[in-house]
């Protein structure tokens, strides 16, 4: 995959930047037209991936639980896994977005609008897995408060319940967050289309002009929804570690799970934000606006989240072994013992999480498109295997050895699993056909105002 940078010469540390504002609207527009025939093979494939997992779904659906491999005393699987995997994934929008905005960030310009559709797009891909854990999912409703002949009502101590409201307000706070960065581009490509297509972008503009007046607005209510969204990267994530933290069960009890938790989430959003840039940034011929500059960045912020999570690792066993709980630190050792169940769990997490990182302390590494593709896919891959080692050892190693069982997922929890990528992938590649990827007014703001006597579009 070849990554071309442009440098400015006259800022020899910077990416090249568009030189007039026709060039980013046409570099930028030009990708929403006609779709290539790699894009449409891409988009073939998550629908094939979709289609496997609702097959698998569906065998769920008429088997029964029993297809699963979940099973006393592991009640909570690869679909509670991946669910807070996805939440995790989900993170690294708000941040590069909310809060490199209020910090003034440059950097943030070509990603964050990609790293905010991905936030949505993930919280959509979380919220499947509820549903799809219930053996009865068309019961489904008897989760919502409201009066019922069941005298049934939501208990209000489960962090469960939680986790509902936590994330319900982050996914709402981050599509409107996301639709209101969207509104000055939609009308930018309302401008420069014609018939059907252009009353629908003109409707979802919402009468945008670009008038002194509208942008006071905008910005207004762009910064507002920044500073109220950038706690919820903090809240989020600590509210879905208390599903853990807050049972007495070993290995879970602890209170380092939520920094622990928003670390991880944000280092595995980052590492995604990669694998999903460098693809479009090749597809698309984007390098002048997503490119090395951005990318750099990226993995220094993975740098210094793999370095929280890697004390967070050490820490876990630091108190266990001074706890001196021996239900504490039978788990952990056990953990970490390669002839148990989930050894190999344990040391490809820490490989991923924790080894293969250090290749980017190196400016060279950084730099290097295969590396940084290469890494951030094991940082995906590491960040996956830690919640997996989470959920799955501390409960098939209880507190009770008749209990113990050694929990290994099925074909079915597989397939949902590939089908769950392949809807985070489908919404995305449709994204990038609809509606810009790359924030065209942002970009504007690097190039160069026209001169008198020169009109640019």
């Amino acid at each position: 995959m070849a990554l071309v940078e442009v440098i400015d010469p006259n800022d020899p540390g910077k990416p090249n930047r568009p030189q007039t504002y026709q060039e980013s609207n046409r570099d930028i527009i030009r990708v929403l037209l006609k779709p290539s025939s790699m894009y449409i093979a891409a988009l073939l494939l998550t629908i094939a991936m979709m289609g496997y997992g609702g097959w698998c779904w569906y065998q769920q659906i008429v088997w029964g639980m029993g297809v699963a491999g979940i099973t006393h005393p592991t009640m909570w699987g690869v679909y509670i896994v991946t669910f807070v995997f996805w939440i995790g994934i989900g993170h690294a929008g708000t941040l590069i977005s909310a809060i490199l905005f209020l910090v003034r960030s440059r950097w943030r310009t070509g990603v964050y609008r990609a790293s905010e559709a991905m936030t949505v797009f993930a919280v959509m891909t979380a919220l499947l897995f509820p549903v799809l854990h219930l053996g009865r999912c068309w019961q489904a409703y008897w989760f919502f408060p409201y009066p019922n002949q069941r005298e049934l009502w939501m208990n209000f101590k489960s962090p469960l319940m939680w986790d509902v409201f936590a994330i319900s307000t982050y996914f709402t706070v981050s599509s409107v967050f996301f639709f209101v960065g969207l509104i000055p581009d939609i009308a930018i490509f309302r401008d420069h289309s014609r018939g059907l297509v252009k009353q629908i972008y003109g409707l979802l503009s919402l009468g945008w002009r670009g008038t002194h007046r509208q942008w006071h607005a905008y910005m207004a209510a762009y910064g507002f929804f920044a500073a109220f969204a950038a706690p919820l990267v903090l809240s989020v994530h600590s509210v879905v570690s208390w599903d853990f933290a807050m049972a007495p069960t070993a290995g879970w009890h602890s209170t380092i799970f939520p920094p622990y938790f928003v670390a991880g989430a944000i280092y595995s959003g980052c590492a995604m934000v990669i694998s999903l840039l460098m693809p479009m940034s090749y597809l698309f011929n984007w390098h002048k606006y997503v490119n090395t500059w951005h990318y750099e960045n990226l993995a220094k912020m993975c740098l210094l989240t793999s370095g929280i999570l890697t004390y967070a690792y050490g820490m876990e066993y630091f108190v266990s072994w001074y706890s001196q709980n021996p239900y504490e630190q039978t788990i952990f050792v056990w953990r970490a013992t390669l002839s148990a169940d989930y050894g190999w769990a344990f040391y490809l997490m820490v490989f991923c999480n924790c080894i293969a990182p250090l290749a980017w302390y190196s400016k060279r590494m950084r730099t290097n498109p295969w590396s940084l593709y290469i890494i951030a896919a094991l940082v995906n891959v590491g960040m996956w295997m830690e919640r997996f080692n989470i959920v799955v050892s501390s409960l098939a190693h209880n507190f009770d050895p008749a209990t113990w069982w050694q929990y290994v997922p099925t074909w079915i929890e597989v397939g949902i699993l590939v089908g769950s990528a392949g809807w985070f992938m489908f919404w995305f590649l449709l994204f990038c056909k609809t509606f810009p990827a790359v924030a065209i007014t942002e970009i504007k703001e690097m190039v160069t105002p026209p001169v008198k006597g020169r009109l640019e579009a």
